[in-house]
């Protein structure tokens, strides 16, 4: 079988979800079967084995892409796998794999505001109705999705008819820092986009409550988003933009007397939330059911909307005891997830076909 895998969502410099998604399912994959990766940057090689094979074609942002397929075509592969639905399909002669990883821009339509305004006039239109989404659905082979949360929103909303494979997000394992807490965790660690369904509001201004404790925004930011973050910020509360970070600066900060929080009202999945989790880190996250699926009993819920609420439920993390057993909790949990089984599932599914 030849099987395309689409790396071209990968970043050059650090990953934001959708690239650390393609970078450790397509490197999972490759253990399992032969995979040649799409890529558009020669720099996106590092993340997948030195002796894989690599296409270099346009970018997902392309004009071409509508008529991605066709230069596949050439190729001959048997099947195409993308994380992301932009990659045309028009005329392809192969199977086609496609992934809708969640209903978040249906429900929060607003396209992110550095976007030129054509483009996010276009974003908010494609989001106001389900048939564009469905005929994208119809034209695949295969369905995937990364929770069974996301799977049940696509079945609600008629997306497609046909199956839909859960091949679930996981973290990456970290082992180079063991996580060390203090009686009182000092500092919160946020991991994530600034979109405004994130809602990073809501932890910027629950540190008021939180003195002597440290939040820190991890992913780069775009400058006008943090002129509006930083209007929010409590008097005397600390609050540091990292502005980026890499895997080895990300482990060192939650290994340092640190919790993971996030107010996002919605999510596909929430793979920062499991990498905490794996590494022994406890997480305080919205009261959502997708976070209700990744943390389960693991972890702490808040409302997103109360920036008080969040700041009770870091404070609950002080008791020694009940923090130990949360992330007990949370480890037996998250170990149900991994990037081997999602290979297999995905890769099931494809033999099936």
């Amino acid at each position: 079988m030849k099987l395309f895998f689409d790396a071209r969502y990968t970043r050059t410099d650090y990953h934001d979800g959708i690239s650390r998604y393609s970078a450790e399912l397509g490197n999972a994959l490759a253990k399992l079967t032969p995979v040649t990766f799409l890529i558009c940057d020669d720099g996106q090689k590092k993340w997948f084995p030195d002796d894989a094979s690599f296409i270099k074609i346009h970018p997902g942002t392309s004009i071409k892409e509508p008529f991605t397929a066709l230069i596949l075509n050439k190729y001959a592969p048997d099947v195409v796998y993308s994380p992301m639905q932009t990659i045309g399909t028009l005329g392809r002669r192969y199977t086609s794999v496609l992934p809708p990883q969640d209903m978040i821009y249906y429900r929060h339509p607003s396209a992110p505001k550095f976007l030129p305004l054509l483009v996010r006039a276009g974003w908010w239109l494609y989001h106001q109705a389900y048939w564009p989404q469905r005929l994208i659905l119809k034209g695949g082979d295969i369905i995937t999705t990364v929770s069974n949360t996301s799977a049940e929103d696509l079945r609600r909303a008629r997306m497609t008819d046909k199956p839909i494979h859960v091949v679930y997000n996981a973290p990456q394992q970290f082992t180079k820092h063991p996580a060390k807490h203090a009686k009182t965790i000092k500092n919160i660690i946020y991991m994530g986009s600034f979109m405004e369904y994130k809602n990073v509001e809501t932890l910027v201004k629950g540190m008021e409550w939180l003195p002597g404790r440290t939040l820190h925004l991890l992913s780069r930011i775009r400058p006008e988003r943090k002129a509006e973050l930083e209007t929010l910020i409590p008097e005397g509360a600390a609050v540091m933009f990292h502005n980026g970070v890499t895997d080895d600066e990300y482990e060192k900060l939650l290994a340092n007397n640190a919790l993971l929080a996030t107010a996002s009202y919605d999510e596909g999945y929430g793979i920062p939330v499991a990498e905490a989790m794996a590494m022994g880190v406890p997480v305080v996250i919205s009261d959502t059911p997708v976070f209700h699926e990744v943390g389960a009993d693991g972890a702490l819920y808040f409302n997103p909307s109360s920036a008080e609420d969040f700041a009770s439920a870091v404070k609950e993390l002080d008791a020694t005891e009940f923090r130990k057993a949360l992330v007990q909790k949370a480890y037996r949990h998250v170990g149900t997830f991994s990037w081997e089984k999602s290979a297999k599932v995905l890769l099931k599914a494809i033999r099936r076909q």
